[in-house]
């Protein structure tokens, strides 16, 4: 019986032992109920103490809670919490090792915050948040629980150099963007501003019309102008209606704080734009500019600015006047302006024409100063003297530098007597001190002709005002050489002193005048007209056909030749009357021999 009795007692005892499943079903029975779904959720619970920084708080779990102090504080401020207080708190475990609830009450704020935030962002609804901190690019904002990133581009319509006066105070921000698997919220200040500042301006734009004078505050200047607040809504004041005269920054007339009287000059009430202007209110110094300032009349002014093609010229506060390039010097041409004048010299300058529709005035700088061509003329006249050094050779000529700082121009014909070309280009040096006399000077043209040679004995004794007209007859050397005069058509006895291709240098007699022989005046048919025919040395007759810009006289046979035929045919009689050329010049050919 008792080992009956001992097996019953087991079987029994075995029976009544829950498994591990039925352990485990009990236990969740047990905490279950009441706990089922506790985690992961927001409930309210009682603060039951509060030790030090942490906050007891009994949310109906088996265990309390605790939750740090600062959790309870808004940015910026204290907590204040009491004991007895009922708070929303997240659960994130039931129960932990120490067997106490995890809880926590910024989880909780910011569920609840993404819950209210998503039904304001669907609705474009503003959202009020504080800023407290600084990250990379821009600053982080509590939503009441919800942490959002502000840009720095966003906190403010201008850029904003010290946020620290904004942070930590309560203010209404525009979300941008969110997502929440993320946890990511982007939200704007600038966006509120923005669309406060429109409703004022459109409410304020109604008040005001074009024309109208008013007050305002400089806000902010650029390099083209100023922005100007007229209470709510801002104006542009471009800088050329800050002033007349010209002005290189707005700052040299306003500055920032600065409080102005403007009129309104155009309105565009579609984009909200104002353009103002200070000078409109002061007279306009162009009315009556023309008779001012006359043509030709001379003034004295200061330079303002200098570009590549010319200078401008400050007459008085608000007319300014253009010298061109071109009118700035007699003699230094194709230089920049900036060479020949700077920026704030005062110059004299004289009214070349006045366009006051246009607001244009033309001067002249150079016209103020003698013109150093018509000085040169009055002192330096035609035949005189003078000395220079040769500035440049070209193909053509020397030009020698001379009084008045201009130059004259020696053509390579005048260099010397029996030399032409490069030959002649060659007997000086870029820098030599040279001395020639004036040939001719024409200051309209800005031409001056010089002549080296014209000083070497042989030049031309006599001007081309006492050049006369002969029919013929022959001058003697000797003749020539003491100063008489040799005339057109004059047949003289010459002497070959060089021979070039296109014709021969010859001079009178010995040591008379030099002259010239073109190739095609050497006779009338093409085989007489070769120049190797001829022999330095050598002399014949020839003709006083002209002469040239430096009265050196040209010679020609070609020419001689023709007045001898005239000359015999109406002597001897005509080819018509049955004589021949031959015998005409037969005849002409034997008197002239009986003759001599």
């Amino acid at each position: 019986m008792a080992g009956i009795t001992i097996r019953k007692s087991i079987s029994m005892a075995t029976t009544a032992f829950p498994s591990r499943d039925d352990f485990a079903a009990m236990l969740n029975e047990s905490l279950g109920g009441e706990n089922e779904g506790f985690e992961g959720r927001v409930v309210k619970g009682t603060v039951t103490a509060i030790e030090n920084d942490m906050v007891v708080i009994d949310v109906g779990l088996k265990s309390e809670g605790r939750v740090a102090l600062r959790e309870f504080a808004a940015p910026g401020q204290k907590a204040e919490i009491a004991v007895g207080d009922e708070v929303e708190v997240y659960v994130d475990r039931v129960e932990n090792v120490h067997g106490e609830a995890m809880l926590s009450r910024d989880r909780a704020r910011r569920e609840a915050a993404w819950d209210k935030l998503e039904a304001e962002f669907s609705q474009s609804s503003r959202v009020d948040g504080v800023i407290f901190g600084r990250v990379k690019g821009g600053f982080t904002v509590d939503l009441g629980g919800a942490v959002a990133f502000l840009p720095g581009s966003q906190v403010d319509i201008r850029p904003v150099r010290d946020v620290t006066p904004l942070m930590d105070i309560p203010q209404p921000f525009q979300i941008l963007k969110m997502d929440r698997r993320r946890g990511n919220i982007v939200v704007s200040r600038r966006a509120v501003l923005e669309e406060t500042r429109a409703e004022q301006r459109s409410g304020l734009i109604q008040t005001l019309a074009e024309g109208q004078v008013i007050e305002g505050v400089v806000k902010n200047i650029t390099d083209y102008g100023a922005f100007v607040d007229l209470g709510g809504i801002d104006g542009l004041l471009h800088v050329t209606d800050l002033s007349y005269k010209r002005i290189g920054h707005p700052n040299e007339v306003i500055n920032i704080g600065d409080i102005v009287k403007v009129q309104i000059i155009r309105i565009n009430r579609e984009t909200q734009r104002i353009s103002l202007g200070m000078k409109q209110l002061e007279s306009d110094p162009w009315e009556g500019a023309a008779a001012k300032y006359p043509i030709g009349a001379k003034f004295t002014g200061r330079v303002t600015n200098i570009t590549e093609y010319g200078a401008f010229v400050e007459l008085e506060a608000g007319i300014e006047g253009l010298v061109h390039v071109s009118e700035m010097s007699w003699t230094k041409k194709n230089v920049h302006p900036g060479k020949i004048v700077s920026t704030s010299q005062e110059v004299e300058v004289v009214v070349l024409e006045v366009d006051s529709d246009k607001r244009r005035i033309s001067l002249g700088l150079k016209q103020a100063q003698h013109n150093p061509w018509d000085v040169f003329a009055e002192s330096h006249p035609i035949g005189s003297i003078i000395e220079g050094e040769v500035k440049n050779a070209t193909e053509f000529g020397l030009f020698v530098g001379l009084d008045g700082d201009v130059d004259g121009m020696v053509h390579m014909s005048d260099i010397a007597w029996g030399v032409t070309g490069e030959e002649a280009l060659a007997l000086y040096r870029k820098g030599e001190t040279v001395k020639a006399m004036v040939l001719d000077v024409d200051a309209e043209k800005e031409r001056i002709s010089l002549g080296i040679k014209q000083l070497e004995r042989g030049g031309v004794t006599a001007p081309s005002g006492t050049v006369g007209e002969s029919t013929g007859g022959t001058a003697s050397a000797a003749g020539a050489s003491s100063g008489s005069k040799i005339n057109k058509n004059q047949v003289m006895t010459v002497t070959v002193m060089s021979i070039g291709d296109a014709g021969l240098d010859v001079q009178v007699g010995d040591g008379g005048t030099y002259g010239f022989i073109k190739r095609g005046d050497l006779g009338r048919d093409r085989d007489e007209q070769r120049t190797e025919r001829y022999q330095v040395g050598q002399k014949f007759d020839a003709m006083v056909t002209g002469f040239d810009r430096s009265k050196k006289p040209t010679f020609s046979i070609k020419a001689m030749q023709i007045a001898e035929e005239k000359q015999a045919v109406a002597q001897y009689g005509s080819s018509d009357s049955g004589a021949s050329l031959g015998d005409i010049l037969g005849e002409a050919l034997k008197a002239r021999t009986e003759k001599n």
